[in-house]
């Protein structure tokens, strides 16, 4: 049976962090062009974990690649707060990338040289800035990994690897967080450990995420799901459970 849509209460803050108007992405041309993404307009307010969800090809990295300034739109806008990323410079957009967004991907991209302290604060020291000391240690107790700092990802589990690049991304208190299938590589326990961990920078640290996933589990930490299926945001979902997801998802055509 279909949910039906509910209006989540505002964000604390009454705040956007994040949002697409009348988003449009084209890859290719003529008879071989793809429309990925086909007029998504969608708002992710701040201080709540929102889950992107939809069939194999429905738009959904495509969307948050777009969203982080990874990619750009053929058309439409997409903000960052009050930014207009389609307005900026690639220079402009490399600092607000630095200094507002945070990512994690499914492939962990750890420097192997470097230990997880190092890793962890990575993105500080390229932008000529310090960790707050409070700030840093607060993040390394809540992943856990407060005895393994001086560790370099060869000597860290896949969890711990993926624990580093969530902690790296919380690092530098971005406005906002992307996550791109951060849980793939992560056996289930693992898993529910990094999404416990981006509930709680969501509930007591104000954090703002935007993950992208294909599993019901992973959505059910979020406070609010969208679905997208052929490019288009078809439906959204507060308060999501496993079961209630899968079942939208099953009426979608898939994961």
């Amino acid at each position: 049976m279909e949910q039906p849509t509910i209006d989540i209460p505002p964000s604390p803050a009454g705040r956007i962090a994040a949002r697409a108007v009348d988003a449009v992405k084209v890859y290719g041309t003529g008879d071989a062009a793809v429309r990925a993404l086909d007029g998504v307009s969608v708002e992710f307010p701040a201080e709540r974990f929102t889950a992107v969800m939809g069939p194999s090809g429905s738009g959904k990295s495509t969307l948050l690649h777009c969203l982080a300034g990874l990619d750009d739109l053929t058309s439409g806008k997409v903000f960052i707060g009050d930014v207009d990323l389609t307005t900026l410079s690639e220079k402009k957009l490399t600092l607000l990338r630095r200094h507002k967004v945070g990512f994690i991907f499914q492939a962990y991209n750890l420097i192997p040289t470097l230990d997880a302290r190092e890793n962890i604060t990575l993105p500080l020291d390229i932008a000529g800035q310090k960790p707050d000391p409070a700030w840093f240690q607060t993040v390394v107790g809540t992943v856990g990994l407060a005895d393994r700092l001086t560790h370099r990802p060869s000597q860290l589990s896949g969890g711990q690897q993926q624990r580093v690049a969530a902690a790296r991304a919380l690092a530098s208190r971005p406005e906002i967080i992307f996550a791109d299938e951060p849980t793939g590589n992560l056996d289930s326990r693992s898993g529910a450990e990094l999404l416990a961990f981006m509930r709680k920078a969501t509930t007591e640290f104000g954090q703002t995420i935007v993950m992208v996933t294909h599993d019901p589990t992973a959505a059910g930490y979020s406070d609010r799901v969208v679905f997208l299926s052929d490019g288009k945001a078809v439906d959204e979902m507060p308060q999501p459970t496993a079961e209630r997801v899968l079942d939208r998802m099953k009426s979608l055509g898939g994961g």
